[in-house]
Formats: C-alpha cells, structure tokens, sequence
C-alpha cells in the first residue's frame, strides 16, 4: 500500500514537473496515406477528422499504439503513432523543392531579364558615347580651323588697322603737301604777274621815254 502511494506521488510530481505541453512537438503523417483521427485510442472511437499525408500535427501526449494530436484548425483527437515521422515527408520535400525551383526560376529569368536590358543599355552607353567621341573630334577640328582662321583675320585686321593709320598719315602729309604747293604757286604767280607788271611798267617808262627824246629835236 505504501509502496502504491509513493508510485502515486511521484507520479503526480512527473505529471507537475512534465505537464502534456512538455511533449508537445510537431510531427508529419508519412507519405501516402489518410490517417483517421478519432476520439479515442482505439479504432472502435469516433472519428473526428481526416489527416492526410504530409499534414503536420501537434502531438500532445506520444504513445507506444496511440498518439493525442492536435491538427491545423484546432482539434485534437489519437492518430496511429507509427504512422507518424519526425521529418518532414518526401512529398513535402518535393513541394518544398518545386517551390525553390520555381523560385529560382524565377530569379533566374529576372536575371536574364535585367542581365539582357543593362547589355541593351550598355551597347546603347557605348554607341552615344562613340558618337560623342565622333562629334568632339569635329568640334575640335572646328574649333582648331577657327582658332586659325581668328589669328589670320587677328593679323589681317591688325595689318588693315596699321594700313588705314598709315594711309590716313600719308594723306593728311599730302593734303599739307598741296596746300603747300598751292601757297608755291600762288606766289609763284603773284611773282610772275608782278614781274610781267614791272616789265610792262618799265617798257611803257622806256617807251614814253623814247617818245620824248624824239620830240625834242623837232622842237629846236
């Protein structure tokens, strides 16, 4: 009897120290298969649910035959135990890699997509560029011409420039010149008049002179 009740109490301290939830995890019903989930640990207890294959549940209390689960939308009923595995199920896998081939096909195909749109607009960078390459090459053959060609009419301008000033000074030396010669020749004239006065003068003097000289026997 003493024995029954020290079973019994440490019983009730595993129960305290190790309730349900403690054994509580998740496992997978295997591959291929509907497990009926029923309410008791026996075929002859009400089904509750269906629990198909890869569908994972929560086993609360694991047993040797029977198992007390709790599935996805909240109840909770015994499922065969050696119809559940820790792992996830090959079908489960397999989904579970279709989804990442899937995803990295995906990936892959954007990829490909950015991978083709960045070589379009490289080659679209290159070709301007090559055109820009193009028009500074001309830009700077223009502007080398014109470079030139600013220097020459500098120095044809300059030349033109010293030209004008030059023949601005020549022609004001000639104005000075003419005005100088006309001065010349005004006296010159003036000398030459005066001169052929004085000779008319004198040959008029020499004359009346004459005249009377010849009268002057006749008077005697």
């Amino acid at each position: 009897m003493k024995l029954l009740v020290k079973l019994m109490v440490i019983a009730g301290i595993c129960v305290l120290l190790f309730p349900p939830a403690v054994f509580a995890k998740n496992m997978y019903v295997t591959d291929f298969l509907k497990l009926t989930l029923r309410s008791g640990p026996s075929t002859g207890h009400k089904i509750l649910a269906v629990v198909e294959s890869g569908q994972s549940v929560e086993v609360l209390e694991p047993g040797e035959d029977w198992a007390l689960v709790r599935i996805r939308n909240g109840k909770e009923g015994y499922v065969l135990t050696r119809y559940l595995v820790s792992e996830p199920t090959h079908n489960i896998r397999l989904e579970q890699l279709q989804k990442k081939h899937s995803l990295l096909m995906q990936q892959s195909a954007a990829r490909f997509e950015e991978n083709t749109r960045l070589k379009a607009e490289n080659k679209k960078i290159r070709t301007a560029l090559n055109d820009s390459e193009k028009t500074l090459k001309k830009l700077r053959l223009q502007y080398d011409k014109l470079k030139t060609g600013s220097a020459e009419f500098l120095t044809l301008k300059s030349r033109y420039q010293k030209s004008a000033a030059q023949l601005t000074t020549q022609t004001r030396r000639a104005e000075k010149l003419d005005e100088q010669l006309s001065k010349i020749e005004m006296n010159q004239y003036i000398k030459w008049f005066l001169a052929g006065s004085g000779v008319l003068l004198l040959g008029f003097i020499i004359g009346f002179s004459a005249r009377r000289q010849r009268r002057r026997p006749s008077l005697l």
